[in-house]
């Protein structure tokens, strides 16, 4: 299915009935990374998982914008859609969209599941503002060579020596976004958070830490996380099993509370 939303063709899927749970992938990724998710809710919940603008079957945005734009822009469509109320699971990137959307709509939200979630700006380690350093220092010196005109087949080398594999697998604009998003700190409204939310990380994770899940935790203040041992950036797919109970006991926790029955927890 397709909906247009601020001239952007949106591709998304519906599947199952019940209570509203909206997936959002991580960056680079598509519903086709999340399917596993939605394998797992789909038959107790209506499950609704898109392409993020830039990302899979979607149009590309047309303006350098940064997250906060992106959760307008699923604001508008879960209103589009007519729901009133749903919960939301963000990997990564799209974890980092849960956490603005829930922020900013507590009354909209009724769970939050972050995995793996963006949102923090990392500790920068000495070696990386090296790297930053050289770069900008190589990116300099070929301009001058070159009267202050880019070749694409230079700088792509040094986009490719020096940038992170986001930034050497996006392209054109998604590259600009990319710099803008991650340069945001969404640390001061966690606290802002009311939803019950559950923190799903795996300790090897290397592109957001464990730390930051530790961080969240602590700012979130109806939230638990779940720690899986050996898992990495994409633990819900590392432990999948494992992840499928989690999962489970804690969406039929909270609709056993709200029919005032005992669930057994975890």
């Amino acid at each position: 299915m397709n909906i247009n939303i601020e001239g952007i063709e949106l591709n998304y899927i519906i599947e199952g009935s019940g209570e509203t749970v909206l997936i959002l992938h991580g960056w680079g990724a598509s519903i086709a990374s999340v399917r596993p998710i939605v394998n797992i809710l789909s038959g107790t919940h209506r499950v609704i998982a898109l392409d993020l603008p830039g990302f899979g079957s979607s149009g590309t945005p047309k303006e350098v914008f940064g997250s906060f734009h992106y959760a307008d822009i699923l604001k508008i469509f879960i209103d589009r859609l007519g729901i009133e109320k749903l919960s939301l699971i963000g990997h990564s990137f799209g974890g980092k969209l849960s956490i603005i959307l829930s922020a900013r709509h507590p009354d909209l939200i009724d769970k939050l599941v972050l995995i793996d979630s963006a949102g923090l700006i990392p500790r920068r380690t000495i070696r990386y503002h090296l790297k930053v350093r050289m770069f900008k220092l190589m990116k300099l010196l070929w301009r001058l060579v070159f009267f202050w005109q880019e070749d694409p087949v230079r700088m792509e080398r040094l986009y490719k020596k020096f940038g992170s594999d986001d930034y050497q697998n996006a392209q054109g604009i998604m590259r600009k976004i990319l710099v803008r998003v991650v340069n945001e700190n969404l640390k001061p409204i966690l606290k802002d958070i009311k939803a019950p939310t559950l923190l799903i990380w795996g300790d090897k994770d290397e592109a957001t830490p464990l730390y930051q899940a530790k961080i969240m935790e602590r700012e979130i203040k109806d939230s638990g996380l779940v720690i899986f041992e050996g898992a990495g950036h994409f633990s819900y797919v590392d432990e999948y099993n494992r992840f499928s109970l989690v999962l489970k006991a804690f969406f039929k926790e909270d609709k056993s509370r709200k029919d005032g029955t005992d669930s057994g927890g975890i």
